[in-house]
């Protein structure tokens, strides 16, 4: 049994991964909207926002496989929920990392890029919210 102070400090690291994952859908979400005109709107925002916070809140700390090594039915060495918890945290933080730097510098890529990092983020969060998900119901 954890103790109250431990579990607080998860349950605020939880939190704080939220907030970056927030964060990260905000830069996507102007970067996005500067160029697309359709875009523009504060629910296009809080939509990219609270993506981004449940998917860093549920998909980075996922719990993990319990490992039996005398188990030799098992066929499967790949722990799904971590390979995408992986994949998906890199590709969202990877084109958050574009769209700072696109805002900052003020350019003004083309419209294929841009939906290129849409698209980047969208699958990288969706990718930690599976992986949050599968790894929360397995047995």
């Amino acid at each position: 049994m954890r103790s109250r102070v431990r579990k607080f400090a998860h349950v605020l690291e939880r939190f704080g991964l939220a907030l970056a994952g927030a964060a990260s859908g905000l830069f996507v979400a102007i970067h996005v909207g500067s160029s697309v005109s359709a875009l523009t709107s504060q629910a296009f925002l809080l939509l990219m926002m609270l993506g981004g916070a449940i998917g860093f809140y549920v998909g980075i700390d996922t719990p993990p496989k319990l490992f039996h090594p005398k188990d030799t039915n098992s066929t499967r060495k790949i722990d799904a929920a971590e390979l995408l918890s992986a994949v998906g945290t890199f590709l969202a933080t990877m084109v958050a990392f574009f769209s700072v730097g696109v805002v900052v510098l003020r350019s003004e890529p083309d419209i294929a890029w841009t939906a290129t990092i849409m698209a980047g983020w969208v699958l990288g969060v969706a990718m930690q919210i599976v992986a949050g998900t599968i790894a929360r119901t397995r047995v």
